[in-house]
């Protein structure tokens, strides 16, 4: 693109119009001189034609007569009846008529009756001082012009400052140094405004590269995390998946002859093992669908009716484990399969802790400070408590086994995470359970999390829900 300096454009395109405006005044000046030396011509010539009348009646003589009415102004040629001539101005001027003339008969006693007077203006005075005047105009309209470029020229570049500032802050924001601003003193002017737009979309700008970057950030985190997960998810299935080719391949191998009930060992094995590997790859798909934002069935469902048919189903699988169910009816709009998923996950881990390290007997008081009040649990003990808070419905599972430390109550919820103590010795967990509950609570708008226990033993799990309050009819 073909550019021109600004400030050549301002300075030629400021001294042209200057210019025509002044050469238009010049004009009108010499057009207005002129009109008034017309006026002055007739208005002499009126004065000298009227003098010439007055003194034509008082009987003057002639030659005193043209030495009143002739002067620098106006020339006279007085012609008497008998042919004599009086005047400065010739017989050939006044026939010729160049100049602007006025003739008339006089009247009057003595030689000046029927006398011709003739009136010429000295054309040639006003024709010098009209060309003296259009040369003073020309000389003055150039003076003006060249006066007013110069003065653009070098007026202009402190003018245009702030454009030149904007120019080097946006160089030196190219360079990397981000932060500076034109700041301008006053935004009432054109280039106030101006400035001020620029630190505005300069702030955007910075703001847009920081998102930009935060936004790489978490997405580079994200891919990080993603091919973590998927090498240990790779790692997890890869031993149920060795076991089942192990198996395989021994059942294939073994004899025809084969004892029956190691056929039948191996078989159950098998199965056992692919039951494993099922249940990872199910679980590795609900995360999946959880990342992907997972869709909801809600509809209203009581809380607690919930937590006890889950309760029944664990009291048919651990006999020897005291499930007690505390709190009222809570009614809330969820998913109730995908409620039932978080509780049948945190009771399985409950009854698993209690079960590798049974806890002694355990009692206390209930008391104000307690959230969730405990009952007296007796060993190999799990509750489940149900309250409402001001906006939410919280369900807590409580059980007697070692407790989950401090450090680690918020890393369990880390994929594939296990822990070293005692209340994490399952062979067959995938490490993905919490990860799943917790997933789900958010889905809903709630939350999972470990907190401390009221008494000091066992661990404590909360499941909060938003509440949704029936109105009052």
């Amino acid at each position: 693109m073909k550019t021109v300096s600004l400030r050549r454009r301002v300075t030629l395109t400021t001294a042209a119009v200057s210019g025509l405006v002044l050469i238009l005044v010049a004009i009108s000046v010499h057009t207005l001189f002129g009109l008034v030396v017309t006026r002055s011509e007739n208005t002499l010539l009126t004065d000298r034609v009227q003098l010439a009348k007055q003194l034509s009646q008082d009987g003057i003589s002639p030659t005193e007569l043209v030495a009143r009415v002739d002067n620098r102004s106006a020339r006279a040629r007085l012609v008497l009846a008998d042919g004599q001539s009086f005047g400065s101005l010739s017989r050939l001027h006044a026939e010729d008529n160049v100049g602007k003339t006025r003739s008339l008969k006089l009247t009057g006693p003595g030689e000046i009756d029927n006398a011709r007077l003739t009136l010429e203006i000295d054309t040639p005075l006003l024709s010098r001082v009209q060309k003296r005047l259009g040369f003073l105009l020309i000389m003055a309209t150039a003076s003006a012009i060249a006066v007013i470029a110069a003065g653009l020229w070098f007026g202009v570049p402190r003018t245009l400052a702030p454009l030149d500032d904007m120019t080097r802050l946006a160089r030196e924001i190219t360079r990397g140094r981000l932060g500076r601003r034109l700041n301008p003193s006053s935004t009432d002017t054109e280039l106030g405004r101006t400035a001020a737009a620029f630190d505005e979309m300069l702030d955007a700008l910075e703001g847009a590269l920081r998102d930009t970057t935060a936004a790489e950030a978490r997405a580079r985190a994200s891919e990080a995390r993603i091919r973590t997960f998927v090498g240990d998810a790779a790692h997890e299935l890869r031993t149920p998946i060795a076991g089942i080719r192990a198996l395989a391949e021994a059942v294939v191998q073994q004899p025809a002859d084969a004892d029956p009930e190691d056929r039948q060992r191996m078989h159950l094995l098998l199965v056992r093992e692919a039951h494993r590997a099922g249940r990872l790859v199910d679980d590795l798909l609900d995360l999946a669908r959880i990342d992907a934002g997972l869709e909801l069935r809600r509809r209203s469902v009581d809380l607690r009716e919930l937590a006890a048919t889950q309760l029944d189903r664990m009291r048919m699988l651990h006999s020897d484990i005291d499930f007690r169910l505390e709190g009222l009816p809570v009614t809330t709009e969820v998913d109730p399969e995908r409620i039932t998923q978080i509780l049948a996950n945190l009771l399985t881990n409950a009854c698993q802790a209690v079960h590798n390290d049974p806890p002694a007997l355990v009692a206390h008081a209930d008391t104000a400070e307690n959230l969730y009040p405990a009952t007296e649990l007796r060993t190999a003990a799990v509750a489940v408590h149900i309250r409402t808070t001001t906006d939410s419905a919280e369900i807590a599972v409580t059980d007697t086994g070692p407790g989950v430390p401090p450090e680690d109550r918020e890393r369990i919820f880390d994929r594939l995470v296990r822990l070293d103590t005692s209340r994490d010795h399952r062979t067959d967990g995938s490490g993905l359970g919490l990860p799943i509950a917790r997933g789900l609570a958010r889905a809903h708008g709630g939350d999972l999390t470990c907190t401390d226990p009221s008494d000091a033993t066992g661990a404590r799990f909360v499941l909060r829900l938003p509440l949704i309050i029936d109105p009052v009819e």
